[in-house]
């Protein structure tokens, strides 16, 4: 293999996969990419199992060939050097590589070992627009879990209905947003695709360069998503996810209206002073009024108010901070309403223009 590619396309595209090959070293291969070069077209792919990337790249192909790349190094060298690459593989082992009066020899492995692209079963096609596809993933994925057990809640569902509007649901068992939005193209029946929280968050990086339709290609254990020419493929969370809909308040005896932004400052301000592991907060409520406290005894206390829209019974609830603050911050509008019952019931959070977008959140005992 013998090429020539810019600086700037190489450097692109390797941003783009810094996330996807895998840090740890259990299998070599994966903290590689593959290179693809052809006269007819040139891709690099990187995959760590669970999700791959595939994209085009733009060069000047001499000689044919295909090779893995040390991803991270490759990429620390592209990003100091000046000008120009010139890479050319030497029996599958080596790379030698010259930018400018810069030259470097990096060991790399055999095409041959590099995963192969999974076979796709039972396919459908849908397509969304880049900006409703991000907008769904950003507005639920700050309450999908991390490392929990229950590891279907380790990702986010998309709940797809014919003839329906899709749900794309996250929830750790804590807090749950929810969000309803048209995709086009149908379904023979419904789906219920649960997208690990990693490949969502590194789908979402891809679609803010990117303004048409995308296409999910859904298999049985598979979605790939056509993100302009590039292919991103990420494996399905096996298992059943919680109803979601059970979850959702049918009804309030109390709501309450407030300026968002100024709920978000005033959670700030008091969380500052709560507990560092549960960021406990006390809401108290009154006619008309919030007043947010908390306390540490090792730290002190702090009390804050923040006029709201509401007439009834006083009531006192518990919440974490972080996690009112992460719901009310994936909102936009204005103003939001929380719907509320008992101290203890979950409380139902949604923007007053927007039904299809809701939030729920489990208040804490204080």
């Amino acid at each position: 293999m013998k090429i020539i590619v810019s600086r700037d396309e190489i450097q692109a595209k390797l941003s783009n996969i810094q996330n996807i090959v895998e840090k740890r070293n259990t299998m070599p291969i994966l903290s590689h990419f593959l290179l693809d070069a052809g006269k007819a077209g040139s891709f690099i792919t990187a995959t760590d199992l669970d999700t791959a990337l595939k994209e085009p790249l733009q060069i000047k192909v001499e000689k044919e060939g295909k090779i893995c790349i040390p991803a991270r190094k490759m990429f620390e060298i592209v990003r100091e050097v000046e000008g120009d690459l010139m890479m050319e593989s030497v029996d599958d082992q080596w790379l030698k590589l010259k930018a400018g009066a810069s030259s470097f020899r990096l060991a790399c492995l055999s095409a041959k070992e590099f995963p192969a692209w999974p076979g796709m079963e039972d396919m459908e096609e849908i397509q969304v627009g880049a900006k409703v596809l991000s907008e769904v993933i950003e507005k639920t994925i700050y309450a999908a879990g991390e490392s929990d057990t229950r590891y279907t809640l380790n990702g986010l569902l998309f709940h797809i209905v014919p003839d329906v509007k899709t749900v794309v649901v996250g929830t750790d068992g804590h807090r749950l947003a929810m969000i309803k939005r048209d995709f086009e193209g149908a379904v023979k029946e419904e789906r219920k695709l649960i997208i690990p929280r990693k490949a969502a968050g590194e789908l979402r990086k891809l679609l803010d360069k990117h303004e048409d339709n995308v296409r999910m290609t859904l298999c049985k254990n598979h979605v790939l998503f056509s993100v302009g020419e590039i292919q991103f493929l990420t494996r399905l969370i096996e298992g059943t996810y919680p109803n979601y809909e059970q979850v959702l308040p049918s009804s309030a005896e109390k709501k309450v209206i407030v300026a968002r932004e100024a709920f978000v400052k005033t959670l700030r301000r008091v969380a500052i002073m709560s507990r560092e592991r549960s960021n406990a907060v006390k809401v108290d409520l009154s006619n008309g009024l919030i007043a947010i406290s908390s306390s540490n005894p090792d730290l002190g206390e702090a009390r804050d108010e923040l006029s709201v829209e509401y007439k009834g019974d006083e009531l006192s609830l518990g919440f974490n901070a972080r996690y009112l603050i992460d719901i009310l911050e994936a909102m936009a509008a204005e103003k939001v309403a929380l719907d509320l019952q008992a101290p203890l019931s979950p409380v139902l959070i949604r923007e007053e223009k927007d039904e299809d977008y809701r939030c729920v959140i489990m208040p804490m005992r204080i």
